[in-house]
């Protein structure tokens, strides 16, 4: 009778337990309030770039640091994959959580580590064969190199300008889909540099007046510059949309384009094969990186405002496939500096991700240098009161670059010799898509039929 009544009175009080509130419960507090308190409290404006709608914290009160309003915020922040990033000594924004994006000091505990694993030529060898297989393998570049088709550029007519001359192009990398650009050449005769000019994430693309100047410039000096649209920008845009560029499969189609490109390149009889580089801004310098890691043709390279330790890129286009965790964990400053011992110059500025060159990057790739007696053969342009453009002085730095690397003609370095010309004027397939072949992809979904994963695409502002 004892059990039975010990078994009934524990039931009993089980159900009671179970109907009282949680005493957990008693301390959850919507996110959003949450963070308005943790404001009020420390005297500081919150930015939002993140939903709080809906989110719980609990224990929140708990979390609260009353010392200090970083560590508080990522108490709270940290349960939702959100993060914050301080503005001014008043403001912060909070975010959702980037996996390309860290801070200089990550990019410094990192830089640290990877110089553990070398201490000489023949330990960086090792590390970078290594980094070149996985990195290609990571970017499963090779599946679609197969995948493509062996055709001629559409070519428009020549437009001749003071100095050089202007071709567009449409080449068809895959079945039925196209990388359109421009060749800009010299006029002068014999065997001229080449170099590849992947686009950044400029407003106007590769249209703009600071691309045209440089290009002209170089073409001017005896360099023909090759400048060509990212996936789904530009004309590249009138077949997938731009939804298309904001997937990991952007990141594999503007390599596989720059080395379709560069194959293309090499078959022009004035091309000098010994002089072939590689310069793009912003999201076009993540892709001088990569180019550099995956193909030996490359004998100088430029990345201008994108080299970081510490950011892969914002977009997926740039760091969408995992290229990064290659060999158990590298970074772009690492992939960089497996270009060593080529002529390389980094350009910088103080007022982005690059900020950090000088101390940071700069330093480690001299050492990777130093291990083939070749550490002028790197070199940093940082401009430290400027920020994130193509802007003149950076244009200088990349003639300045060439000019000592390739031997160009410095007489003829006169921007004010370039016409800026329309847009439209670059359109490899006419003002209304009226030169866009018949067979020419229409939308994202015939692209994805290539690869063996859908995309996720995602479309943020513009």
């Amino acid at each position: 009778m004892k059990k039975i009544f010990l078994l009934v009175f524990v039931f009993t009080l089980l159900i009671a337990r179970a109907q009282q509130p949680s005493y957990e419960t008693q301390f959850s507090k919507p996110l959003g309030q949450v963070l308005q308190e943790i404001g009020t409290r420390f005297k500081v404006k919150l930015k939002y770039d993140a939903d709080t709608t809906g989110k719980v914290v609990p224990y929140a009160d708990f979390r609260i640091r009353p010392y200090s309003v970083e560590e508080s915020l990522t108490n709270v922040l940290s349960l939702f994959d959100y993060k914050f990033v301080k503005q001014d000594e008043k403001t912060y924004k909070i975010k959702v959580y980037e996996y390309p994006r860290r801070t200089p000091e990550d990019g410094k505990k990192m830089l640290t580590y990877l110089n553990t694993f070398y201490k000489d030529s023949t330990e960086w060898n090792a590390r970078k064969a290594c980094l070149r297989k996985e990195v290609r393998e990571n970017l499963q570049i090779d599946s679609i190199l197969k995948k493509r088709v062996n055709s001629k550029p559409i070519l428009s007519e020549i437009r001749k300008y003071d100095g050089y001359s202007v071709q567009n192009f449409a080449l068809e990398t895959l079945p039925c889909l196209y990388v359109c650009g421009s060749i800009y050449s010299p006029l002068s005769k014999g065997k001229h540099a080449l170099i590849l000019c992947p686009n950044g994430h400029w407003t106007d693309g590769r249209y703009n007046s600071d691309e045209q100047n440089r290009f002209g410039t170089l073409a001017r000096m005896g360099a023909t510059c090759v400048s060509y649209d990212l996936f789904g920008w530009g004309e590249s845009e009138l077949q997938v949309t731009y939804t298309a560029h904001r997937t990991s499969v952007a990141h594999i189609i503007q390599i596989m384009n720059g080395l379709t490109i560069l194959d293309y390149m090499l078959t022009i009889k004035d091309i000098d094969a010994s002089r072939v580089a590689a310069n793009g801004g912003s999201g076009g310098g993540s892709q001088v990186v990569l180019l550099s890691v995956l193909d030996n043709r490359f004998t100088a390279a430029c990345p201008t405002v994108s080299l970081a330790s510490h950011f892969d890129g914002g977009c997926p286009c740039e760091s969408g496939m995992p290229i990064s965790l290659a060999c158990g964990g590298t970074n772009n400053a690492e992939m960089m500096a497996t270009f060593a011992p080529k002529p390389l110059c980094v350009i910088s500025d103080g007022k982005d991700w690059t900020a950090s060159v000088p101390e940071l990057e700069y330093p480690y790739l001299q050492r990777i240098y130093g291990f083939y007696n070749a550490v002028k053969s790197v070199s940093n342009v940082h401009l430290p009161t400027e920020a994130h453009d193509f802007g003149v002085n950076k244009r200088n730095a990349v003639y300045n670059f060439f000019i000592s690397t390739f031997g160009l003609n410095e007489k003829l370095l006169d921007e004010s010799k370039v016409t800026i010309e329309p847009k439209e004027a670059m359109f490899s397939f006419g003002v209304k898509e009226e030169k866009m072949p018949a067979n020419a992809i229409r939308d994202f979904k015939s692209v994805e039929k290539f690869f063996n994963k859908k995309a996720d695409a995602k479309i943020p502002e513009r």
